[in-house]
C-alpha cells in the first residue's frame, strides 16, 4: 500500500480512536496466555491510565474518564483506599469522592475496562500506605507479613471490597468493566525483610485472592515470585529495558506503572518527564511483546485534606497527560493519543504475529512481527543520541536521536516517538479576587496548652507521635514544666525529633521552629532562650505531613521528639529534660471544635485585626463569591506560611508555602485546587490554618486555563512551577 493510503488510515484511526470496546461497556469472560489479555475469546493489546477516585471528586470523574477515552485508553485504573472506606473496623463508607462503585460504574458507562488495584497496601503516597491507623493497635499484629492478626484483617477487607463489586455486576465475568485485579502492591520490594514469613505470605495473598472467584486474572506488581495463576507485572519509568517478563511463558507482559512523572515532596522541585521519553519506552515495550500498558498517573489529582504521605504536597503527579484540574498537558496528552493510534492499527499483527529482532547497527535494532496471511509490522529503534540511517527490507530509513519508528507494513513510517506534532499549552492563571482587605478577615488564636491542659496524658518518658494521636491530627503537644535554678548565662532549647516539624513556645511566647526533609530521617532544633527565675513553661508541638507510606515494618515506624535539653553553651553543661513528666495534648482546640465548619463558627470568639500578618497557630476566616464560569479554580497561598485551607467546611489540603527549594529559592506549591463542586454561588467559607509566618491580605482566588503555546503572549499570568 502507498505511503498516502497509512497516512489517511492513520488520521482516520486517531479521529474515531477513543479506547474502550463495545458500546454496551460488556467485558465478558476474561483470561490469557502469554501473549495478552483475552477478553471475549479475542486477544486485546490495551492502554490504560490511572486515575484515582478520591484525589478528584464525582463531579469531575466523568470528564476525566471521557479525556482519558478520547486520548486512546481502552482502561481505566485505580487503587482502593482502605482508610477512606474503613475508617474504623466494621464501620464502613462509600460515598461522595469514595464511592468507588459510582466510580466504576462511570466507567462502565463510557465503555472502558477498569482494573482495581485492591491492595489493600497500596503505597500511592497516600498516608499510611492506605491502612486505617486502627490497623497498627490490634495485638500481635507485622503487617504485609504470614501473620495472623494481618491476614485476618486483610482477607476480611479484600472480601468485602470483592463482594461489593459483585454484588453491583461490576466485574467483565458478570458483563461489568473490570477486567484485571491487583492484590498487594511491590512486595517484592521488601520481601527478604521477612525472611521465610515473605513468601509464605506470597502464597497466601494469591491464593486468598484467587479463592474469591471474581472471574478475572489477578496480578501481583514487582513480584517475581507471583504464584500460579498471578501474573507479575512491571512497574517503573522503562520497563521495555528492565522488566525480567513474566514468571511463565503462559502469563502475558503487563506494565502496572509508567511513570509518566514522579511524585513531588515539599522542598523539590516537579520531575519534568517528556512526551518523547514516555512513548520511547511504550513503543518498545510493545515492541518486546508487552500488550498491557498503564500510565501511572494519567491523571494524579489532589490529595485533600490530611491523605498525603510523609512530606508528599497537595498536588500530585501535575504533570500527569491530565494535570490536576483535570486540563490537558500538551504535548503529552496529544502525542501518546497519535501512539496509541499508531499501535492500535497494528494490533492485529502484533497479536497474532511472530516476532523477530535482529541488529541495524551499534545502538539500532528492528522487532518485525510477521503473520502467515502476510501482515508485517516493524518498530525500528535507535537508543544513540543523534540522528542515524539504517537500512532495513533493502530501504533506508533516518532514524531520530533516542527514538522508535513504527511501520505498520514494515515499508511506511506513521508515528516517530520523537517527533511530537501536537503543540505545546500553556497554563494560564487569572486572578479573580485578591482578600487584601482587613475588614474581610477575622481571627482566632489557638490555646498553647501548659502542662496544666495536659493532665490527663503524662508520661516521664517521650510518646511516639503516631501512637499518640492515631492520626486524629497531625499535631501533638509536648509540654513540661521546670524551676529555673540553671548557672546558664547563655541558655539553649535543644531539641531533636523524628518528626517532620516541631514549634516551640516558653512561657507562652513563640521562640522558633525547625523541620526535617523527605530525604532526612529527623532533624534538631537549637533556640537561645531567656529563662525565668523560678517556674518556666515550655511546650512544644510535634507535627506530621503525613504519616509513612512505604517500607517494612509500616507498624513500627517511629516519629515525634526524642530529646529535649537545655545547653549551657559556655559552661559546656546541659541539663536533660527528656526524662521528666511531660503533659501531652493531641491535636488543636479549633481542631477539636471544627471550626472549619460554618455551623462551629460560633464555638470560638473570632476578632478584627489590623495587621493579621505572621500570626502562630493563628485560624483565619473570610467569605467570599465563587468566579463566573466553569474553569477550575484555585488559592494563590505563596504569602502563606504552613497549615492547611478549608473551603465550605472541604479541606482542600495541607499547604507549605515557607518550604523552599535550595536550588530555585522557591516554593514546591503555590496554588491549591478548590473544586468547583465545593463552592456555591456566594457566601464561601474560606478557613486557613496558618503555623506561623503567613500574610493572609495577599492570597488570591483564581481561575485557571489553558491555551496553545502560539497564543502565550495573550496570557497575563502563568502558574508558578
Amino acid at each position: 500500500m502507498e505511503w498516502w493510503y497509512w497516512c489517511w488510515l492513520f488520521a482516520l484511526v486517531i479521529m474515531v480512536e477513543g479506547g474502550g470496546h463495545s458500546d454496551d461497556g460488556g467485558g465478558g469472560e476474561v483470561t490469557y496466555d502469554g501473549r495478552s489479555l483475552i477478553i471475549d475469546g479475542q486477544r486485546k493489546l490495551l492502554f490504560s491510565g490511572s486515575i484515582h477516585y478520591p484525589r478528584s471528586t464525582p463531579e469531575m470523574w466523568p470528564s476525566l474518564i471521557a479525556k482519558g477515552k478520547e486520548g486512546g485508553l481502552d482502561v481505566i485504573q485505580t487503587y482502593v483506599f482502605w482508610n477512606l472506606h474503613e475508617p474504623q473496623p466494621g464501620q464502613y463508607e462509600f460515598s461522595g469522592r469514595n464511592d468507588v462503585v459510582r466510580f466504576m460504574k462511570e466507567i462502565h458507562a463510557q465503555g472502558l475496562y477498569a482494573c482495581l488495584r485492591i491492595g489493600p497496601f497500596i503505597e500511592s503516597e497516600w498516608t499510611y500506605g492506605g491502612f486505617p491507623f486502627w490497623l497498627h493497635d490490634i495485638p500481635g499484629i507485622i503487617f504485609r507479613s504470614d501473620n495472623e492478626p494481618f491476614k485476618f484483617y486483610m482477607q476480611n477487607f479484600t472480601t468485602k471490597i470483592v463482594d461489593l463489586m459483585k454484588s453491583e455486576g461490576l466485574y467483565a465475568s458478570q458483563g461489568g468493566p473490570i477486567i484485571l485485579s491487583q492484590i498487594e502492591n511491590e512486595y517484592g520490594n521488601i520481601e527478604a525483610a521477612f525472611k521465610e514469613k515473605g513468601p509464605s505470605y506470597v502464597r497466601w495473598a494469591a491464593k486468598m485472592a484467587v479463592e474469591l472467584q471474581t472471574g478475572v486474572p489477578w496480578v501481583m506488581c514487582k513480584q517475581i515470585d507471583a504464584p500460579d495463576p498471578v501474573i507479575n507485572t512491571c512497574n517503573g519509568m522503562r520497563c521495555g529495558e528492565t522488566f525480567g517478563g513474566p514468571n511463565s511463558p503462559n502469563k502475558p507482559s503487563l506494565w502496572t506503572e509508567n511513570w509518566t512523572s514522579f511524585y513531588q515532596v515539599y522542598g523539590e522541585k516537579p520531575y519534568i518527564r517528556s512526551a518523547e521519553d514516555i512513548a520511547f519506552h511504550v513503543a518498545l515495550f510493545i515492541a518486546k511483546n508487552g500488550s498491557y500498558i498503564n500510565y501511572y498517573m494519567y491523571h494524579g489529582g489532589t490529595n485533600f485534606g490530611r491523605t498525603g504521605s510523609s512530606y508528599v504536597i497537595t498536588s500530585y503527579y501535575d504533570q500527569a497527560p491530565l494535570d490536576e484540574y483535570g486540563l490537558l498537558r500538551q504535548p503529552k496528552w496529544g502525542h501518546h493519543k497519535e501512539l496509541h493510534a499508531a499501535i492500535k492499527l497494528c494490533s492485529t499483527t502484533l497479536l497474532q504475529g511472530v516476532g523477530t529482532n535482529f541488529s541495524l547497527g551499534q545502538y539500532q535494532e528492528a522487532y518485525v512481527f510477521r503473520e502467515e496471511t502476510g501482515g508485517c509490522v516493524a518498530f525500528l529503534t535507535n537508543h544513540d543520541g543523534h540522528n542515524v540511517t539504517v537500512q532495513f527490507q533493502n530501504a533506508s530509513f533516518e532514524l531520530l536521536p533516542k527514538s522508535i519508528s513504527i511501520l505498520p507494513d514494515c515499508k511506511n513510517v506513521i508515528f516517530n516517538t520523537a517527533k511530537v506534532n501536537t503543540e505545546n499549552n500553556n497554563r494560564v492563571i487569572q486572578p479573580t479576587q485578591l482578600f487584601d482587605s482587613t475588614d474581610n478577615w477575622e481571627e482566632f488564636k489557638d490555646v498553647i496548652p501548659n502542662i496544666e491542659d495536659t493532665t490527663s496524658l503524662k508520661s516521664n518518658t517521650f510518646l511516639e507521635h503516631m501512637n499518640t494521636t492515631k492520626d486524629k491530627s497531625d499535631y501533638l503537644w509536648y509540654t513540661l514544666r521546670f524551676e529555673h535554678n540553671l548557672s546558664c548565662t547563655k541558655p539553649v532549647l535543644h531539641v531533636e525529633s523524628f518528626g517532620h516539624v516541631a514549634h516551640a513556645f516558653l512561657n507562652n511566647i513563640y521562640i522558633g521552629a525547625a523541620h526535617g526533609s523527605h530525604n532526612v530521617k529527623g532533624f534538631m532544633m537549637d533556640i537561645p532562650i531567656m529563662l525565668n527565675d523560678g517556674i518556666n513553661n515550655i511546650s512544644i508541638v510535634s507535627v506530621m505531613v503525613g504519616l509513612p507510606d512505604s517500607g517494612a515494618f509500616l507498624e513500627s515506624k517511629f516519629a515525634g521528639l526524642t530529646k529535649v535539653e537545655i545547653q549551657c553553651m559556655e559552661e559546656d553543661q546541659f541539663y536533660n529534660l527528656t526524662n521528666y513528666a511531660w503533659g501531652y495534648q493531641v491535636g488543636l482546640l479549633g481542631e477539636k471544635l471544627h471550626i472549619f465548619r460554618e455551623e462551629s463558627l460560633d464555638e470560638v470568639v473570632w476578632s478584627r485585626n489590623e495587621t493579621p500578618i505572621n500570626h502562630t497557630f493563628t485560624w483565619y476566616k473570610i467569605f467570599f463569591d465563587a468566579p463566573m464560569g466553569d474553569e477550575p479554580v484555585a488559592l494563590n497561598l505563596s504569602t502563606m506560611g504552613k497549615g492547611e485551607a478549608w473551603v465550605n467546611g472541604e479541606s482542600i489540603g495541607r499547604y507549605w508555602v515557607s518550604f523552599l527549594d535550595p536550588q530555585s529559592n522557591n516554593p514546591s506549591q503555590t496554588m491549591y485546587h478548590v473544586p468547583r463542586s465545593f463552592l456555591k454561588t456566594s457566601e464561601n467559607l474560606l478557613i486557613l490554618l496558618e503555623e506561623g509566618g503567613g500574610n493572609p491580605l495577599q492570597i488570591s482566588l483564581n481561575t485557571i486555563s489553558i491555551i496553545n503555546e502560539s497564543e502565550h503572549d495573550k496570557a497575563f499570568y502563568h502558574l508558578p512551577r
